[in-house]
């Protein structure tokens, strides 16, 4: 189970920051592209299930899936694909080749104070 492993890994990363900073994590971000596909309640679930009694139970995880981009070979234009359109959004022509799909990427970690109680 994929999302289990990333939600174990991602765990361990928040707990670390959470002990550098002496502050409890109440919110995390993170990003993947389309092709490295999570399941949003499954991944969600399991990292419910890793996080409890530690300092991340209760905390909310926010996943963000980032489109697959390409680029134009006839006008160098940047562009999400659309699966049902494949054509350059900038100059309507066909002959693109597709860029790096986005890593799996913890964006940011929101924490509570202890001494004041804000992030």
């Amino acid at each position: 189970m994929h999302e289990a492993t990333v939600a174990q890994s991602l765990m361990e990363v928040i707990l670390h920051e959470a002990q550098e900073r002496h502050a409890r994590p109440v919110r995390a971000k993170m990003s993947c592209g389309e092709l490295n596909k999570i399941n949003d309640e499954i991944l969600s679930f399991a990292f419910e299930a890793v996080a409890k009694d530690t300092l991340c139970e209760g905390m909310t995880l926010q996943i963000e899936h980032k489109p697959l981009q390409a680029i134009c070979k006839t006008c160098g234009n940047v562009f999400a694909v659309d699966i049902s359109n494949t054509q350059c959004l900038g100059c309507g022509g066909g002959d693109f080749e597709l860029l790096p799909d986005a890593p799996l990427v913890l964006d940011e970690i929101e924490f509570e104070r202890a001494d004041d109680g804000q992030g």
